[in-house]
């Protein structure tokens, strides 16, 4: 896992080696709602949790970005009133295509890290596969000062345990790019 995460990361910073006159690097922050999605998620809830990282944009074109970010993600779900938190490090490698100046439709693949599983504080993390895999889509506004804005869902593609549930996240967050 560990190897994985480090040739993500290597290659992200190589991309962004290639063009960085023009990369913007930034942070951002939010809140998740996550729930579980599939055939044996009945009775089971959402929990709010919030997401923190970093990111950097690429520009490709006057209309095209890419965006790859890694982030600290709270997620997970509720079941009989007990919290089942599931915190993951996910990278993110979104495509943007501005619609008009500041106002983006983003879309691309992710992979989370699981690092921690908890059941009201007693650790499950056994209980739940190492890696998730997802899809995700959604909007974001970057003003001309760097503050920005993004409202995103994360579609879970991947089994998250030995069921067929999947993650699935609402993300919401406020972030910062640099000049």
């Amino acid at each position: 896992m560990k190897k994985k995460l480090l040739v993500a990361l290597i290659a992200v910073m190589g991309l962004a080696n290639v063009t960085a006159q023009e990369v913007q690097f930034g942070v951002k922050g939010g809140l998740n709602f996550a729930s579980l999605q599939g055939d044996n998620t009945a009775g089971t809830s959402t929990v709010t949790a919030f997401n923190v990282g970093v990111m950097a944009e690429i520009p490709l074109s006057a209309k095209f970005s890419f965006q790859p970010e890694l982030l600290f993600s709270g997620q997970g779900f509720s079941f009989n009133d007990k919290i089942n938190a599931l915190n993951y490090l996910n990278v993110p490698l979104m495509g943007k295509y501005y619609v008009t100046k500041g106002l983006s439709i983003e879309a691309g693949p992710q992979i989370g890290f699981l690092l921690s599983a908890k059941n009201d504080n007693t650790d499950v993390k056994n209980l739940y596969k190492s890696a998730d895999i997802g899809a995700n889509f959604g909007l974001g506004y970057k003003l001309n000062n760097g503050l920005n804005f993004g409202a995103r869902y994360n579609l879970g593609l991947s089994d998250i345990n030995s069921t067929t549930s999947k993650n699935g996240v609402i993300q919401l967050s406020v972030g910062y790019f640099f000049f």
